[in-house]
């Protein structure tokens, strides 16, 4: 079942090229939501408004613009065409969310963590076919990130609830009552933590590095996510939404982190 030293699953130009297309989509991601949301943001955070106030409009569009083009560009250059359909279908459905579901119920929230989720995705599909054996580690990082996704989006809903009530929002936060979509954020984060607890068995039957694996799994993602889930019931203020949100990048940077030990199973 364990291998070792299997060296590197995609090619390092094409593991660059793909993580750089993803991160320009996700940085031209955040300039059209801010740029659709100036009015809303300017009630939920207005020291956060950078478009109009750090930027003008039409400054941020060419950045918009410039990035995606870049990420299109990037898929290009790969041999396979499996990127350039993700990125072209992820910026389509990032600006549809910016500009149409983002207000809207439970849609955005869901579309956004599939496009998180599918980075891991493309990346398997780029694995020669005799790494196949990954399929498994594969599924549970785009689970991993998709549940903590829509965590973190549902999140942002109760942190944005203000300007998106005053402008006709019909996210999660104001649909449903505020003590419902907290049990929908600590449901969906106990699973995570069940998912990471089912393994554990496994990472302990094997060699010292899945191990490792499963030490730094149980110190670095689940205490924390037990730690949020705790919290998650204390908060009541839009600063606490605020490092809710921040905590669970932080553990979705550290789940990203031990792929590095994949390597090693």
């Amino acid at each position: 079942m364990l291998r070792y030293s299997i060296g590197p699953l995609v090619e390092l130009r094409n593991f660059l090229m793909i993580a750089t297309a993803y991160q320009l989509i996700a940085a031209a991601g955040y300039i059209i939501n801010d740029y659709f949301d100036v009015p809303i943001d300017l009630v939920n955070k207005p020291h956060k408004v950078f478009i109009t106030q750090g930027i003008s409009k039409r400054t941020a569009l060419a950045l918009y613009i410039a990035m995606n083009v870049t990420a299109i560009l990037l898929s290009i250059s790969l041999s396979n065409p499996l990127p350039l359909i993700c990125v072209i279908i992820s910026i389509v459905l990032l600006f549809m969310y910016s500009a149409f579901l983002k207000k809207s119920f439970l849609t955005g929230n869901v579309l956004v963590s599939g496009i998180t989720a599918s980075a891991v995705l493309v990346l398997f599909m780029m694995v020669e076919q005799r790494f196949r054996y990954l399929q498994m580690a594969t599924l549970l990082y785009t689970g991993f990130a998709f549940l903590l996704s829509f965590a973190r989006e549902v999140i942002k809903d109760l942190e944005d609830i203000g300007g998106d009530r005053l402008h006709g929002g019909q996210t999660m936060a104001i649909v449903l009552s505020d003590a419902v979509v907290r049990y929908i954020v600590v449901l969906n984060l106990f699973c995570m933590i069940i998912l990471l607890g089912v393994i554990q068995p496994y990472l302990w039957g094997g060699n010292l590095w899945t191990r490792v694996l499963s030490v730094y799994i149980i110190l670095l993602v689940m205490i924390p996510l037990i730690r949020i889930i705790l919290k998650v019931f204390k908060a009541k203020a839009c600063a606490d939404y605020n490092r809710l949100s921040g905590s669970i990048k932080i553990v979705m940077l550290m789940g990203i982190l031990s792929m590095l030990f994949v390597q090693y199973i």
